[in-house]
């Protein structure tokens, strides 16, 4: 097969690809579709990557960089987040800031992207600001899916992801936890609620996502859901902020102590 002719042909496979709604593919696929030598695809590859028709996320796995994203020179992670991570033959789901903005709750648009992984997590793809963050034991009920023009990607549902943001708080902060939890809470279900707190094992988290619904936000429905759950169980007393002084007045029912004062960008 000449050049220009192993090019078309790569061209062709990447309109197929296109055609089917995806825009990304693996190396491995190339190899098992075109009987061709490894240098002869990669210098094929390279050609498309000069021109910025494509492009690599990490090694061996691709993107179809369409018109309309040329300019940008990538696609945004919700294009080719499934594809990566089945490639990877990765369980995840697209979590905490990432997830809120997808249900319509971000307040301001996240500036990476954050997936949630069975362990162990992959490297964080640090140009794209894609950062992996490992958990052991998923919460089945609280994940669903969301249509993108790619096909369906996995994203924590807006209960879970408002218990995790307390699991991950020091990446955050209480003031920003409490600014995106008041447009999230208007997607948040009550039997879903009561269903995903009832299997979470982390109890800090579930005491501060009550307190702050219930003091802060003015969701009784809610809170009542988590203060029931934290009564079948042992729990002791949690910092609001964990990243400030264990001082400050107790919050007798929550338990949290009030080591700082919230302010919503709300």
């Amino acid at each position: 097969m000449g050049g220009i002719n192993q090019n078309n042909y790569l061209n062709k496979y990447l309109t197929q690809i296109r055609a089917q709604g995806r825009y990304a593919f693996t190396l491995e696929e190339l190899k098992a579709e075109f009987n061709l030598p490894y240098p002869t695809i990669k210098q094929a590859l390279y050609r498309l990557k000069s021109k910025k028709e494509i492009a690599q996320i990490r090694q061996g796995f691709y993107v179809i960089i369409p018109p309309e994203y040329s300019k940008q020179g990538m696609l945004p992670p919700y294009l080719f987040i499934d594809d990566l991570m089945k490639s990877l033959n990765k369980p995840y789901y697209v979590g905490l800031l990432s997830a809120a903005a997808l249900h319509g709750a971000a307040h301001q648009q996240p500036m990476g992207y954050t997936v949630i992984v069975e362990s162990p997590a992959p490297r964080n793809i640090t140009k794209l600001k894609i950062d992996f963050y490992a958990k052991q034991n998923f919460i089945q009920d609280g994940i669903v899916q969301k249509k993108t023009p790619a096909g369906y990607i996995n994203v924590s549902s807006p209960e879970l992801t408002a218990l995790e943001f307390f699991e991950y708080i020091q990446k955050f902060g209480i003031n920003r936890i409490t600014t995106v939890l008041q447009e999230l809470a208007e997607e948040m279900k009550l039997a879903l609620l009561r269903k995903i707190v009832k299997q979470y094992p982390n109890m800090a988290a579930i005491q501060r996502l009550g307190y702050i619904l219930d003091r802060i936000i003015t969701e009784e429905k809610m809170s009542d859901i988590l203060w029931k759950v934290l009564n079948e169980r042992t729990y002791f007393p949690v910092p609001l902020s964990p990243q400030k002084e264990k001082k400050g007045e107790i919050d007798n029912k929550w338990k949290i102590i009030k080591n700082m004062e919230i302010e919503s960008d709300l």
